[in-house]
């Protein structure tokens, strides 16, 4: 992958010109007091310098977004409303436009959207690495109009992301976790290649461990990978949790939780049972791979770690990344959640922004919108 993308710095004087600044501020909100509020703005907090910078430079300065998924349509709780307010409060002099994709051309790539939005304004930067792998109209038409550039945290994450894969100290450990096996199978498949030891958790695990003749009960499985798993444990540096916990089938479970006493199944799960995150076993056997790494990436939780019953896994592995001297980086919204709920963010080397786009950078090597940039006729 590449590195050389355009920067804004190339371009002198903003005295006067207009600039707009595609960010990712599709961030959580609730009611308070009868009125939506953003209870997250820490994407919002990460671009602060760059218009601050911009403003200083003498640059109109307009961000725009999307929020949501609102399909094409206008619905009125995906508005920005509560997102403009909190960015007023942050940097005032920066508009915020509505949500990208109240318009259908958006995510549809359309030329003449893109045109409409770029229309008026000198220059684009792209500051959206966690929307830089979607093809849409607001990260693929600009640059072929104006004079392009990336943003500093989309620059940032990058190249993070490429030291980490090109040039790692070692042991270089990586961690995949979550639910779906066909999520994340071809990010094992590129990690097995680079890393020293890839560990595999989560309910995506289950299908792995089937493929070593265990029983998984009700697990999580999906067959049509089993062939594929097979051949990569084969490699001799995936490993798959030793044993499990969970609960009967039918027990409550996830973010509300449920009474049910949590049951260790060690090796093998039996019929009506489920696993739903990592045993004792495994805790100690992930810890210590961990503890020994000298660069380590985390993406994906261990089990269902919003149920605090199910969530001895997630933060053994939280707190050893945590405690590690290694560089470590640690992508995608579930991962960084357990992270901030141990109060650990801080003591990681760098929290990516874009957990979807980091990994497909990591097993494509590149991304629509980097691609955009490079190839903008303006460079």
């Amino acid at each position: 992958m590449s590195t050389r993308l355009p920067s804004f710095e190339r371009w002198g004087s903003l005295q006067g010109k207009r600039v707009l600044v595609r960010v990712d501020f599709n961030t959580p909100v609730a009611e308070i007091d009868g009125l939506l509020e953003v209870t997250d703005d820490f994407r919002i907090r990460a671009t602060v310098p760059l218009f601050e910078e911009l403003l200083a430079s003498g640059a109109t300065v307009v961000a725009c977004t999307h929020f949501g998924r609102p399909k094409g349509k206008i619905v009125e709780k995906y508005s920005v409303a509560p997102v403009r307010r909190r960015l007023a409060e942050l940097c005032p002099g920066v508009e915020l436009l509505e949500n990208l994709r109240f318009n259908p051309g958006e995510e549809s790539n359309d030329r003449e959207f893109g045109e409409s939005l770029i229309a008026g304004f000198d220059y684009y930067i792209n500051e959206a690495f966690s929307a830089s792998h979607r093809a849409h109209a607001s990260i693929m038409i600009p640059p072929q109009i104006v004079p392009s550039a990336a943003g500093p945290n989309l620059q940032r994450e990058v190249s993070t992301i490429q030291s980490m894969l090109d040039n790692p100290a070692r042991p270089f450990v990586a961690i995949v976790g979550g639910a779906k096996v066909a999520d994340k199978l071809g990010i094992v498949k590129v990690l097995s290649e680079k890393a020293d030891t890839v560990i595999v958790g989560g309910g995506m695990a289950f299908t792995f461990e089937a493929t070593q003749g265990r029983g998984i009960g009700s697990s999580l499985f999906d067959g049509s990978y089993l062939e594929e798993c097979g051949e990569l444990m084969k490699h001799g540096n995936v490993l798959i949790p030793e044993d499990s916990c969970g609960l009967a089938n039918g027990a409550n479970f996830g973010r509300e939780g449920g009474t049910d006493e949590i049951i260790e199944f060690g090796a093998n799960i039996p019929d009506g049972f489920m696993g739903l995150d990592i045993g004792p076993k495994a805790r100690a056997s992930f810890t210590a791979t961990i503890a020994n790494a000298k660069t380590i990436l985390w993406n994906g939780p261990m089990g269902v770690f919003e149920d605090a019953r199910l969530s001895a896994g997630t933060e053994a592995v939280a707190r050893a990344v945590a405690a590690s001297a290694a560089v470590s980086v640690v992508g995608g919204g579930d991962s960084v959640a357990a992270l901030q709920s141990y109060g650990l963010e801080s003591d990681v080397s760098f929290v990516s922004t874009g957990g979807g786009a980091s990994l497909e950078l990591v097993e494509l090597g590149d991304l629509p919108g980097l691609k955009a940039l490079r190839e903008s006729p303006f460079n």
